[in-house]
């Protein structure tokens, strides 16, 4: 209903301690004694739950279920945050919600080294049996998930629109991918656009699922640093990742270092609040090159990692110029073994 957000709800039920009490109640005592405007007053007044099969029939159709507090399977890290959420629509393994889980946040417009630092922490958690959460935003948010998917790992996309509507537009085949390997939730119906009231709302529940909360780039006054301060209020660990203090896109993580946070200096510093230990990511004899590559295909291939390695470090450790570098990376690439990334990085891919 237009004006009846989950805080206004949540004061409701503090009042007539159920929802078929809201619905029952006169509009008199709606508008005097809870003070509700009266414009949703009668909305609610008017409202009747006959429509209530219709949306969870939709909701099935698109193969979505809602979770209230009550469901076992809703997760218990948001039971207790300071503005816990009324219900969730879900979309994709639900068993995700049982994971430990990191948040991985930060710019939109983020820089070759936040990307590189965004993916070998995913890439690193997935491994420790971590479930990466963040917010399905382009940029940082979008590395987070694909390096997750990348490594064979879990990941749930917290959302500020219904689990059906992609959002941005250019995110459809990611949304595709982490309901194939983990979990869409949000507070919205489906169909529900988004808006941008709605991802003020949408950060305290990246943070409310997540043990930690990793921030890799964040400008002054970005969304990352409103998910910082429900972190914060939700008693979540902060990591921040330090960053030159020429960029824009590190002016706020470093502001937050100077406040008190704690710094990111290596994956494993992350891994220890887990009491997890990063897995390797250069492959071992469990994992060796194919035996149909060629001799310099090989060097290349075994000196390449899953979370990538920038071209003149990968050029030092085979040997080889960077043209015929070049030309090899291209090769395996076109046979599926080796994905190029931004920023003139090359990782392996799983096989």
């Amino acid at each position: 209903m237009p004006g009846l957000g989950a805080r206004r709800l949540a004061a409701l039920l503090s009042h007539f301690q159920s929802i078929a009490a809201i619905l029952d109640a006169p509009l008199t005592e709606l508008a005097e004694v809870a003070r509700v405007p009266g414009v949703v007053a009668r909305a609610i007044h008017r409202a009747s739950v006959e429509q209530v099969p219709a949306v969870l029939a939709r909701a099935d159709a698109l193969g979505q279920e809602v979770l209230t507090p009550e469901d076992a399977a809703f997760p218990a890290a948001l039971r207790s945050i300071p503005d816990p959420p009324i219900a969730l629509w879900v979309r994709g393994a639900v068993d995700a919600l049982q994971r430990p889980a990191v948040a991985i946040v930060g710019s939109r417009d983020h820089t070759p080294y936040g990307e590189e630092v965004a993916r070998d922490v995913a890439t690193a958690a997935v491994r420790a049996g971590i479930a990466v959460v963040s917010g399905m935003a382009r940029g940082l948010d979008a590395v987070a998930h694909e390096a997750a998917l990348d490594a064979g790992g879990i990941t749930i996309g917290v959302l500020g629109n219904g689990a059906d509507v992609p959002y941005p537009r250019g995110n459809h085949r990611l949304y595709e991918r982490v309901v194939e390997r983990g979990l869409l939730l949000t507070e919205h119906p489906p169909g529900e656009e988004a808006r941008a009231g709605h991802f003020p709302r949408r950060n305290r529940l990246i943070s409310g699922l997540s043990r930690a909360i990793v921030v890799v780039e964040a400008a002054l006054g970005s969304g990352t640093m409103i998910t910082v301060t429900a972190a914060l209020e939700q008693g979540r660990e902060v990591l921040v990742v330090p960053g030159p203090i020429t960029s824009p896109t590190s002016r706020g993580a470093n502001r937050l270092l100077r406040e008190g946070a704690t710094p990111l200096l290596e994956i494993g510093d992350l891994l220890a609040l887990f009491g997890a230990e990063a897995a390797p990511t250069v492959a071992g004899p469990a994992d060796p090159p194919p035996c149909t590559l060629s001799p310099t295909e090989t060097r290349v291939y075994s000196a390449l990692t899953y979370s990538g390695r920038q071209i003149d470090d990968l050029a030092l450790t085979v040997g080889l110029p960077i043209g015929e570098l070049l030309a090899t990376l291209l090769g395996l690439e076109i046979g599926g073994l080796v994905q190029s990334l931004p920023g003139g990085h090359y990782r392996r891919r799983e096989r």
